[in-house]
């Protein structure tokens, strides 16, 4: 049984049944479940007011929990950043508490890595993932796990054909770099502040949604204009969901024309279908720990233990 603390740093609830649910999931798992007395706060689309927020990290971070897990993502930690208690977190990372969320915590596990070095998890929320009205992913649930146990050690996924059949036949062979990354639009807000880390020699991983491919694609070209793609060993495009796109004007413009330009604009190998993102299925990631990436046929495996 493990220590869940769940707090609310960005958006706020307003499926409260889900969120209910998530926590009857992770009870009947066995989990001892503690809530934050702020997770349910609401003022104008925020999960509190900026100083509720920032106290709810505070409280996560001094709660000695396993994991702290967010209740959703949405928006508003880049608005808490430069109050961001970075030193207290840092300290409860080395203490054992492992920080896990997606989507708008990207601001938070970018800022704590640009500015102590703090790894953190990129992983499932709450009502997203746990709240669901059916079956929690066996996948996501098993890879969680994994983590509160302490025997991940890496995961793997099929590569799409045609990317495989742009590598080497020798396969790809990436030894002890940096993982990071996260929601494209988030990493792209962040690009020219303090928080957006200078990872050179790494592994980036990218997910977003509700974002047509041009937008996506002119996203990338931000972070190719600043450099940063440039720097990779490689890409990791996770899984991009929720647009649609525009009849009689796309004209067969999609993800694959953008994950194609980007593999045009850059000399590290672009992977495609890794398991992340706002998606049932989605593997817990190590932010800012060191992996090695072994690609050989359709068969990519990412090592962290």
């Amino acid at each position: 049984m493990s220590h869940i603390y769940i707090y609310s740093p960005s958006s706020a609830v307003r499926d409260k049944a889900a969120f209910r649910r998530g926590v009857r999931r992770l009870q009947s798992l066995g989990h001892e479940v503690e809530v934050d007395p702020a997770a349910l706060s609401a003022h104008m689309r925020f999960a509190g007011d900026d100083a509720t927020r920032l106290e709810a990290i505070g409280r996560a971070a001094a709660s000695g929990a396993a994991v702290a897990l967010i209740s959703r993502g949405g928006y508003g930690l880049t608005r808490l950043l430069p109050a961001l208690p970075g030193k207290a977190i840092a300290k409860a990372v080395q203490r054992g508490t492992q920080f896990v969320g997606l989507s708008d915590f990207t601001a938070f596990q970018m800022a704590v890595l640009a500015g102590q070095g703090t790894p953190t998890w990129a992983g499932p929320a709450l009502g997203e993932d746990f709240g669901v009205a059916g079956t929690p992913d066996d996948i996501m649930e098993a890879c969680f796990d994994d983590l509160l146990v302490g025997h991940g050690e890496g995961t793997g996924w099929r590569l799409p054909a045609t990317d495989a059949a742009r590598l080497p036949e020798a396969g790809l062979h990436i030894r002890q770099a940096t993982l990071w990354g996260g929601n494209l639009s988030v990493l792209c807000s962040l690009v020219g502040t303090p928080w957006m880390p200078q990872i050179k020699g790494g592994v980036l991983f990218l997910e977003d949604v509700n974002e047509h491919p041009y937008r996506i694609e002119r996203m990338l070209t931000q972070l190719l204009h600043a450099g940063v793609l440039g720097w990779q060993k490689a890409v990791l495009l996770g899984r991009f969901t929720g647009h649609q796109p525009v009849r009689g004007y796309d004209r067969g413009f999609g993800m694959d024309t953008v994950a194609d330009w980007l593999r045009a604009q850059i000399k590290a190998p672009v992977l495609g279908g890794l398991p992340f993102g706002h998606v049932p299925t989605k593997v817990v990631l190590p932010v800012g720990h060191r992996v090695d990436l072994a690609v050989q046929g359709r068969d990519a495996l990412l090592f962290w233990g």
